[in-house]
């Protein structure tokens, strides 16, 4: 399969394989920094919304909410979900919007999916210019020093008579900038069973490469990654979400 074809071909899968996620724990907690560092407004862009599970809860929140994927079999199922929503056909590396955000967004480590350290740069500047001033830009990101390539997490669903295990995991080579996110689909119905396997490329970024590219345009503050509570980031942890206030 290539690159995108898990998401693409298998979109209708993509909530069950993200059925574990807690979608409304983590809006709630972006809901809660902007309030504490952003500028009190209520527009919202997701970027590589998916479905759009975080777009509805942001709606639900009183957010004039608007989403951007690569993937438009997603985005359908986004606009089913989310019909008073905006969603567009869109690269975030390289994205444009009618009108600034006060927040914009970007969850389950999908800022991985800039092609590359330039293109991640080419991100960042884009978010910067489609924010309001005072608006923040919050993402979940983890520092390629700290990925243990035999780790992995695993769940079960069942959906139409069929159990399904997703596994994913990260890999990283040592060096350089590109890690891939490694994923498998094990389908059983009766006395059969399916499997996919899929392996998407992604950049590679330390926390202080990061916090270099994002300091021209934003003031940055890092937390641990727990969407329960707002904690500082304790400079050990590999996984951090970052709140950036637009300068």
């Amino acid at each position: 399969m290539s690159a995108n074809a898990l998401y693409t071909d298998l979109s209708d899968y993509y909530d069950l394989m993200c059925a574990d996620i807690d979608y409304q724990a983590q809006s709630y907690f972006i809901h809660r920094l902007q309030q504490i560092f952003g500028n009190s407004g209520n527009t919202h862009l997701d970027l590589a919304c998916g479905t759009g599970p975080h777009v509805r809860h942001f709606i639900d929140y009183g957010y004039q909410s608007s989403g951007l994927d690569i993937n438009q079999p997603m985005l359908d199922r986004a606009t089913t979900r989310c019909p008073e929503a905006q969603f567009s056909l869109q690269n975030m590396s390289e994205f444009v919007i009618p009108e600034q955000v006060d927040v914009i967004t970007c969850f389950l480590y999908s800022i991985h999916y800039c092609d590359g350290i330039n293109k991640l740069a080419d991100c960042i500047k884009s978010v910067h210019h489609a924010l309001k001033a005072g608006g923040i830009f919050c993402f979940n990101v983890v520092d390629k020093n700290h990925i243990d390539n035999d780790s992995f997490v695993e769940h079960s669903a069942e959906n139409a008579g069929s159990l399904f295990t997703f596994r994913s995991g990260w890999n990283y080579s040592g060096s350089g900038e590109k890690q891939s996110l490694k994923l498998s689909i094990n389908k059983a119905i009766a006395d059969e069973t399916f499997i996919w396997h899929d392996e998407h490329p992604m950049v590679a970024v330390s926390f202080a490469q990061l916090k270099e590219a994002l300091k021209p345009y934003f003031e940055i503050h890092v937390f641990e990654h727990d969407y329960e509570k707002i904690t500082p980031w304790g400079e050990s942890s590999g996984n951090a979400v970052f709140v950036c206030v637009k300068i």
